[in-house]
């Protein structure tokens, strides 16, 4: 476990000369320093590394490089002196830890205040989502967590397009991706699985493997082709491409959007391949028959719907709390099946 820094032993005659200069020039600069950045330069002092400050932080090592580095800049003056192995304080960076150490203290302490003194939920939160999953997983979870902190107010945008999270004043996105953005926390709120679906009305059952969905009309999402070129997955295979099989689909139907795919499948049309997410109430209600249950589309994306938000020390409660939330309510377990959400408050 990461350590405070210590301050670096004996320097150099020439070094130590040099240093009460450094520290007089950058003097002003040091004191015209926010709250934010000397609060950030105390975690990283008490953490002892900076991999353990992104821990804390719940950023990654390189943010908080990345930040510390500007600050110096600012300051005009190197505060840590760093190693392969370890870091360390500078004379400038001895004189503003303390000072920096009581920002922190003030801070945390005045968190703690607000937070004692307000327990319940208040304000807005704007929330963006893909709209498969914002409208038929997020929604009725957002409306339970409303019932029970009914001075929260949602702004929701349900969009495919990219957003920019910043700009936009976002406070949580629900995005299906591999690379988060890397200021932002990333939390896995639910697992899933892309499959094929389709009508008992057509005769569909299990089959014997993807190669036979070859014999079936696809509804596809995406731009129209003559065949498109699956490569299915075994769910519980290897990844080196052993337990895949390669079908080339004959598209019946084109959309750009799955919930039309899903109620064409629905109605006979033919074979969609969707999201478990977005066929659960069928599937339960025996509306659709899950063709491949022990295969999987792998997507570019990934498998996982994951949350987005800013960093633990400055995201709102409100979006902690809702992330929490809707993470329990579809009980994501990274390396077992999918689970529906629950239903139940």
């Amino acid at each position: 476990m990461s350590s405070p820094i210590k301050p670096r032993g004996t320097a150099s005659r020439a070094s130590t000369a040099a240093l009460p200069s450094q520290v007089q020039r950058g003097r002003e600069a040091l004191l015209a320093l926010d709250a934010n950045a000397l609060e950030l330069f105390a975690r990283v002092v008490a953490a002892g590394s900076f991999a353990e400050a992104a821990r804390r932080l719940g950023q990654t090592r390189a943010a908080v490089s990345r930040r510390i580095a500007a600050i110096e800049a600012q300051a005009g003056v190197t505060l840590l002196a760093r190693t392969t192995r370890s870091l360390g304080l500078t004379e400038a960076g001895r004189r503003l830890a303390a000072h920096a150490r009581g920002v922190q203290e003030a801070a945390d302490a005045a968190r703690r205040s607000v937070r004692s003194g307000r327990a319940a939920l208040e304000g807005r939160l704007r929330i963006t989502a893909v709209p498969t999953f914002g409208r038929l997983v997020l929604a009725p979870l957002l409306a339970r967590f409303q019932h029970k902190h009914r001075s929260l107010r949602f702004e929701l945008l349900f969009t495919d397009r990219q957003v920019d999270l910043l700009k936009e004043g976002i406070d949580i996105a629900f995005r299906l991706t591999r690379k988060p953005p890397p200021d932002w926390l990333a939390q896995p709120v639910m697992a899933y699985r892309v499959g094929a679906f389709a009508a008992p009305a057509m005769g569909a059952q299990p089959l014997a493997g993807p190669a036979a969905l070859a014999d079936w009309p696809g509804l596809l999402l995406g731009v129209s082709a003559d065949s498109v070129p699956l490569l299915w997955r075994k769910r519980s295979g290897h990844d080196d491409g052993s337990d895949s099989v390669r079908v080339e689909v004959q598209p019946a139907i084109w959309s750009d959007d799955m919930e039309a795919l899903v109620t064409l499948a629905r109605a006979g049309a033919g074979v969609v391949f969707a999201p478990d997410y977005c066929v659960q109430a069928d599937l339960q209600a025996g509306r659709l028959v899950d063709l491949l249950p022990g295969w999987q589309l792998p997507v570019a994306e990934g498998e996982l719907v994951q949350a987005l938000t800013l960093p633990p020390a400055i995201a709102p409660r409100s979006a902690r709390e809702l992330v929490k939330f809707v993470r329990e309510a579809c009980s994501v377990e990274l390396s077992s099946e999918v689970r529906p959400p629950r239903t139940s408050a």
